[in-house]
């Protein structure tokens, strides 16, 4: 068997051990340093959309229709990255070296896309979800949320291939476009 004709549903890798090695899990530093970075990139979009949001609903004070904005900048959230992740790469991963594939190798689809996009709250609803029942001060809802975050981080290391685990139930995954996997 070659690589060029593997049996369907077969890993090329694991028949034939000098077929190219498969796609590495950028280091889980840099995919932080990547999501911090799309953190600063978001302000821009949550600007624009709560300036559109604003003019649009002609809101005067930012607590009057503040559960609709929620909402809209989500709504803007999902275009946001189904878009950019059904080409495979936002500015942020570009900049970082981090693409995103399907389990074919190819960039996902809008449906994957959009999966992974609501998968992906998991990284945010369950200490927010803590902060009322908890009645958490401020400070104390920003340190559980960071713990949070670096918990489930530190989860993709229990992975076998290294992802993220809202990658493996969205069938995506991460990988280097730079030749480091360091």
């Amino acid at each position: 068997m070659t690589p060029q004709s593997p049996v369907p549903g077969m890993d090329p890798v694991a028949t034939n051990p000098d077929a190219a090695p498969p796609m590495c899990a950028p280091p889980l530093l840099r995919r932080l340093a990547c999501w911090v970075y799309e953190g600063m990139l978001l302000f821009g979009v949550v600007f624009i959309a709560g300036y559109l949001f604003g003019t649009l609903s002609q809101t005067r004070n930012a607590m009057d229709n503040r559960h609709p904005l929620q909402a809209f900048v989500f709504l803007i959230f999902g275009i946001y990255f189904t878009w950019f992740w059904s080409k495979g790469q936002t500015l942020a991963m570009k900049t970082w070296g981090i693409r995103l594939l399907d389990a074919h190798g190819k960039p996902p689809t809008q449906a994957r896309a959009m999966l992974r996009y609501v998968l992906c709250w998991v990284w945010f609803l369950p200490p927010l979800a803590l902060v009322g029942p908890l009645q958490l001060t401020g400070t104390d809802a920003l340190l559980l949320l960071m713990a949070w975050v670096l918990a489930w981080a530190a989860l993709s290391r229990l992975q076998r291939q290294r992802q993220f685990w809202h990658d493996t139930w969205a069938g995506t995954r991460l990988v280097c476009v730079r030749g480091e996997s360091q």
